[in-house]
């Protein structure tokens, strides 16, 4: 354990001071990085890109506070604990809300960036407490001798280079979108960030807590057990990202309205952006979902190399079709920004396809029968509760608040009650996992 808790400070301490000197000179340097990476599109508006410009520089600490966050949610997964850092990410989107609802009336659009400030610092000290429990001792050392502190540098890179490819993607429609109309970038981030919150609850929750085993497994060598895992790993997700989707799509109006419409600074044309890139984007949610279930199987199995090469190529081919679709969409009268969103979603499940088609070969297979039966159980009750969602939706006359309330209430009942009659196994496991939580917690 104190080797344990020196190599995590001197990680600490090389991150902290490594993104600070990054972010410093990104603060610095930030006009040419908005002239030439950025928002390219900007430069032609003098107001706008100064606007950009400023934004940019009260941003950059969250990246501080992230790098910080990030090795604190991998201390706590190494002591097999969850539920915090998997509730990080929500902290991290409240804190953005917070500063739509109550800095912006006040700031303006600045009171969006120091949301995301505040999300950040959020995102770190909901998981501060339970790192503090764990008893560990912190050091100021950046124990650059230490092998295993090399080790770690080394075992980063690949995933690294992973991460950099999603961010890259994200990148490539951001340029392009300030190419097209007033909000364009505004509306593909907020969309982005939406799509993001079922994604981290479902995909990564899941993907976070398999980890663990299914390095186990690999490194026992019991491959049987870990296509088991990854099986039930992948119904499961398919199972909760699928109604997901389709509920996100159906309800996306009230959701956006009831968390950012203000009148003032998001109007109703902010809504109508933000809804049209979410439409797209969540159409990829069970591709991102299953990217990040699959990669994971890859982690374990000590391969970082081949979730890179496949998401570069993805990465290639998203940016082909960002420049296809973008200027389609414009050409049949549609906002160009759901062509950029679209175009990350086809992208991201041809990821998903790739890498289950390459672990499959690895595995000698993933249960495929289980897979296919679960699939088609959950499309039909998915339609059946999509259905349901659409009349409450366009029928009821209430708030946002009562429709969002209504409409996801009332498609989790049907769902859940298509699954009962469609007898889907996994969903009856599911439901007596929770209720035996429930009631344990409640015995104790």
């Amino acid at each position: 354990p104190d080797k344990a808790w020196k190599l995590a400070s001197s990680i600490i301490n090389l991150v902290l001071v490594i993104i600070s000197l990054l972010a410093i000179l990104a603060a610095i340097f930030a006009p040419l990085i908005v002239r030439y990476l950025l928002a390219p599109g900007f430069v032609d508006d003098p107001e706008k890109f100064d606007l950009t410009v400023r934004l940019l520089r009260i941003i950059l600490p969250s990246t501080v506070i992230f790098s910080v966050s990030g090795l604190v949610m991998g201390i706590l997964n190494a002591h097999q604990s969850f539920l915090f850092p998997a509730l990080a990410p929500s902290m991290y989107s409240l804190g953005m809300i917070f500063g739509v609802v109550f800095l912006s009336p006040q700031m303006g659009i600045f009171g969006l960036a120091w949301g995301v400030v505040i999300g950040a610092l959020l995102h770190l000290i909901i998981q501060l407490p339970k790192l503090l429990k764990l008893g560990g001792s912190y050091s100021t050392i950046f124990g650059l001798e230490n092998p295993a502190v090399r080790q770690v540098g080394i075992l980063m890179l690949p995933r690294l280079a992973g991460v950099a490819v999603v961010q890259v993607n994200f990148w490539v429609n951001t340029n392009l979108a300030s190419r097209y109309s007033e909000g364009s970038v505004t509306g593909l981030t907020y969309g982005f960030t939406l799509m993001l919150m079922p994604l981290m609850l479902i995909a990564q929750a899941i993907a976070t807590a398999s980890l663990p085993t299914f390095s186990a497994q690999a490194a026992l060598g019991k491959l049987d057990e870990m296509r088991n895992s990854l099986s039930a790993a992948i119904r499961t997700v398919l199972l909760l990202s699928l109604p997901a989707a389709v509920g996100m799509i159906l309800l996306r109006f009230p959701l956006i309205r009831l968390l950012y419409e203000n009148g003032t600074t998001f109007t109703t044309q902010s809504t109508e952006l933000v809804a049209w890139a979410l439409l797209w984007y969540t159409v990829g949610l069970v591709g991102h979902s299953l990217v990040e279930i699959i990669s994971r199987a890859f982690y374990a199995m000590q391969d970082t190399k081949t979730p890179v090469i496949v998401g570069v190529a993805v990465m290639s081919l998203n940016i082909i079709l960002s420049l296809i679709l973008g200027p389609l969409f414009l050409k049949i009268g549609w906002l160009a920004i759901g062509g950029l969103a679209l175009a990350n979603s086809i992208a991201t499940g041809l990821e998903a396809i790739v890498l289950l088609f390459i672990m499959r070969k690895r595995l000698k297979g993933l249960e495929g029968n289980k897979i296919f039966l679960l699939t088609w159980k959950v499309t039909l009750a998915v339609v059946i509760m999509g259905v349901v969602i659409w009349y409450l939706a366009n029928n009821l006359l209430l708030g946002n608040a009562l429709i969002l309330l209504i409409g996801a209430a009332g498609g989790v009942v049907v769902y859940a009650g298509g699954l009962m009659i469609l007898r889907v196994d996994e969903f009856t496991a599911l439901l007596q996992l929770l209720l035996g939580k429930i009631f344990h917690r409640k015995s104790i």
